[in-house]
Order: C-alpha cells, then sequence, then structure tokens
C-alpha cells in the first residue's frame, strides 16, 4: 500500500458518512444519491447523455437504469437531440425542476449545518481545505495521453490556443507566418499530447523529434479554466520524457515575451536561454533543455512488469475523479473544473 492510502480512504469514509451518502433516502427524498446528483447534473437546461455520462464516469449500463428510474417517476424525459436525432437528450419535467429545487434547498440546509458547529475561525479553515482538496481532486482527474492532431478535440485545442495568443500578442497572431504542419505532430516525426477532464480536452502540448537531435515542443496551452492546476508543468514533463524516449538529448521552445507565465514556467522548470534558432517572427525568448539525464532514468525506471513506463517515454493516464467549474469544449459538453490563474504554458512556437 502507497504511503497516503490509509489517509485518503479514512477521509473517503468520514466525508460519504458526514454527507449522508450511505443513506438510500438521500437528504430525506425517496431515492438515493446517485438519482438525486444525476437530477442536478441535468439541470434547467439539459443535457444530452454522452456528456452525462462523461462528467460524471459513470458505467452507460449504470447510467442508463439511473434515467429509466427517473423517467419512471416522471421526473426526466429522454428525447432525440433537435440537432442530431442519433444524440439523446435529457430534460427535466416539471416535476423534475421542483424536486430539484427542493434537493437544491436541502443541500443548502446540509452544508450549513456541518459548518454551524464550529467557529468562525474553524469554518475559514474548513472551507480553505475543501477549496485545495476540489482542486488537487480536479487536477488528479485529468488524463494526458496522444492524439492525432486531426482528432476534434486536438483541433479544438489548438484552435483555441491560437485564438488566445492572437489577442495576447500585442500586433495578433497570424498562423500562416508560423505554421505547425500536423504530420509534424504525428509518428514518426512528432507527436500531440491532449489533456482530458472527465473526457473532455483541456490542454494540449506538440512535439516535433528530429532523429536524435533536439526536439522541439509546439503550441502548448492550457484552457483558462484548468490554470492554477499545475497542468502546465505536468504536460511539460511530458513533453520531456517522450522526447528523451525518442533519444533527444535536448528539447527547445521559442515564446513570446508577453506570455511572462510562460517564460516562469520554462526557467523554474530548468530551461535556459539561448540563441535563436529559429526565424518565427513572433519569438522573443529562446529556450533549451538538456535530456541526457532524463534519459539515464528513464533507462533505469524500466521493469519488465506492465506496470512499467512505457519504452518509448510514454506516462500513461491517472484515475478520474470529480470536478467543479463549467468549460465549453469541441463536444459542447460541460465540464466542471475550477477557475483560476496560473501558468498556462503557452509559447509563441
Amino acid at each position: 500500500m502507497g504511503p497516503g492510502v490509509e489517509q485518503v480512504r479514512r477521509f473517503n469514509r468520514i466525508v460519504t458518512q458526514r454527507v449522508g451518502v450511505l443513506d438510500d433516502a438521500f437528504l430525506q427524498r425517496d431515492r438515493p444519491i446517485g438519482q438525486a446528483r444525476l437530477l442536478w447534473e441535468i439541470g434547467p437546461a439539459g443535457s444530452d447523455v454522452r456528456s452525462l455520462r462523461a462528467r460524471l464516469d459513470l458505467d452507460s449500463g449504470y447510467l442508463s437504469r439511473l434515467l429509466r428510474a427517473l423517467d419512471d417517476d416522471g421526473l426526466v424525459a429522454v428525447v432525440p437531440s433537435d440537432g442530431d436525432g442519433r444524440v439523446r437528450t435529457v430534460r427535466l419535467t416539471r416535476r423534475g425542476l421542483s424536486e430539484r429545487a427542493e434537493l437544491d434547498r436541502r443541500s443548502d440546509a446540509l452544508a450549513a449545518s456541518i459548518l454551524e458547529p464550529l467557529d468562525e475561525g474553524e469554518r475559514a479553515r474548513l472551507l480553505t481545505a475543501m477549496a485545495e482538496v476540489e482542486r488537487l481532486l480536479t487536477a488528479s482527474a485529468i488524463e494526458i495521453g496522444p492524439r492525432r492532431p486531426t482528432d476534434p478535440g486536438s483541433r479544438w485545442c489548438l484552435e483555441s490556443y491560437v485564438a488566445e495568443i492572437a489577442h495576447r500578442f500585442p500586433g495578433g497572431f497570424d498562423e500562416a507566418a508560423n505554421p505547425v504542419d500536423p504530420h509534424e505532430l504525428s509518428p514518426p516525426a512528432g507527436l500531440l499530447l491532449v489533456a482530458a477532464l472527465h473526457g473532455e480536452p483541456v490542454a494540449c502540448g506538440g512535439l516535433k523529434l528530429a532523429g536524435g537531435g533536439p526536439a522541439e515542443i509546439k503550441r502548448p496551452w492550457v484552457a483558462p479554466e484548468v490554470r492554477g492546476l499545475g497542468l502546465g508543468r505536468r504536460l511539460l514533463g511530458d513533453l520531456e520524457r517522450h522526447a528523451a524516449g525518442a533519444h533527444a538529448a535536448s528539447v527547445r521552445l521559442d515564446t513570446n515575451g508577453s506570455l511572462t507565465e510562460a517564460i516562469t514556467l520554462y526557467r523554474s522548470s530548468g530551461y535556459r536561454e539561448i540563441p535563436p534558432f529559429n526565424d518565427n517572427p513572433y519569438a522573443h525568448h529562446w529556450f533549451e533543455k538538456d535530456l541526457t539525464g532524463s534519459r539515464r532514468a528513464t533507462r533505469r525506471d524500466r521493469r519488465p512488469s506492465s506496470e512499467a513506463s512505457d519504452p518509448d517515454g510514454m506516462v500513461g493516464p491517472v484515475s478520474q475523479s470529480a470536478g467543479s467549474a463549467r468549460l465549453r469544449s469541441p463536444s459542447g459538453a460541460r465540464q466542471r473544473p475550477p477557475g483560476g490563474t496560473g501558468a498556462g504554458g503557452q509559447s509563441g512556437g
């Protein structure tokens, strides 16, 4: 058992008991928490079934059973989507809206009952700790893995990158002046890593490989809604490990002077400023990081078991858990990563 596992399990037991998860009639209503949570997630505007499954990390069979139970109680209606008949949309009935409002009222009362016995200082400490736990649980739910640059989620990330730097660069950004061909970010020439929260893309970073020469990081971007979770640094580390696994001795990147948070990230991650190595008209700084130590670590860490690091330097995804704030992605699904600011890891490359 790894360090901290028992503390996590103890925390889970305390929370589930304190908020009433163990009660079949959650909040003294006639349904368990799974149905109540689904009612809240559907919301007044409704939601498509695929998005619900992704946001709640539910098996399709279990979600169907939950929806059937709510439908039998007259709380929801499952209908074909207006835009695509193949997509099923769930909407709350009038009775469902009333039940959701009642659950909201009782949830507020439960939250107040948790805070009420505490003095002002204790409440502040608890709320601060809750915010930190929420942030870290969301960070642990984010998966990073390679995707084709032409996938819808990849295109959304890359287009979001272009839109943001066009807004942030003092003179705008013309992609034609600094293009990246999708083939350059596809094996064997390179790769594109995409980070996803509950199945929806929230960050990306590309890597151009040069056959043993310096690798180059391109188009690193983190959605504003998930900044402050350390995702930019994590994505940068994964790109470095892929480069080291491809036998690159070093990794390079360039960035615009207006992206001060990205420059801070690179410098704190061991990058040193070097003379220009390309003619990118939007670049003001060029950086490089030696990877020879990473390559030695990769060789040492290889194991014959299935838990070993990938021989090509790939890092497997982590397990998912719940998020909090809302985010729109290419599927139109609503996500709940917490808001915040921080180093997004964008560059001019």
